[in-house]
């Protein structure tokens, strides 16, 4: 069983920056996706970016493009999702998933098997 644990919400100002670490354990972490996604009050769940497993290509939300990075150190079994110039919108709980994907690539599409609680990130105004 893959377990997945996030980490590293907060509360932040407008134009500030945060970093959320997913940490997935049970399996394989060079062989499996990993992607975050975020649900804010009222709102439905929605794909943020998510990155592959062996050849670590990238996929971002157009509304994240420009100002989220998402890493991988496979060493540490850990996805970074690097959040810089946060807005007010941006605020929800965000979710890390996992998904066994040893040779394809991940998109806002990818349907994952393994979720995390949830971290709430929250940018004032």
């Amino acid at each position: 069983e893959v377990q997945v644990v996030e980490s590293g919400g907060g509360l932040v100002q407008a134009g500030g920056s945060l970093r959320l670490s997913c940490v997935a354990s049970g399996d394989t972490f060079d062989d499996y996706a990993i992607g975050w996604y975020r649900q804010a009050p009222g709102m439905q769940r929605e794909a943020v970016s998510c990155i592959s497993s062996r050849d670590e290509r990238t996929y971002y939300e157009d509304f994240v493009k420009g100002r989220f990075t998402i890493s991988r150190d496979n060493s540490r079994n850990t996805v970074y999702l690097q959040m810089n110039r946060l807005k007010p919108e941006d605020t929800a709980i965000y979710y890390c998933a996992a998904e066994k994907l040893p040779w394809g690539y991940c998109s806002g599409y990818l349907q994952y098997t393994y979720w995390g609680r949830g971290a709430q990130v929250t940018v004032s105004s």
